[in-house]
């Protein structure tokens, strides 16, 4: 189902963040999952999903990931903490 999102991906240590966008969340974490995305992803072993927000419009999306991306770590860990304080994957509650 395609619905805009902003995600914040994690490795298993919780030593890596990662901020992205996508319209079909669940596909775009399995190709996370999979190491089908190059670069810094896949480099690093980051693809447990943390956190995630769902948008009416990609452009409302693409505003918060370019917000989220310029706060520090530990704002990001603030807001993951609020939902996640176990940093579960979520990605499992997608299916």
């Amino acid at each position: 189902m395609k619905q805009p999102a902003v995600y914040i991906l994690s490795n298993k240590t919780h030593s890596v963040l990662y901020v992205g966008v996508t319209s079909n969340l669940t596909r775009r974490i399995y190709l996370h999952k999979q190491h089908c995305v190059e670069g810094f992803t896949k480099r690093y072993n980051v693809h447990n999903l943390v956190y995630f927000e769902l948008f009416d419009d990609m452009e409302n999306a693409i505003y918060r990931e370019k917000r989220l991306k310029r706060w520090e770590r530990s704002w990001k860990v603030r807001l993951i903490e609020q939902t996640n304080p176990e940093w579960l994957d979520l990605y499992y509650q997608l299916l």
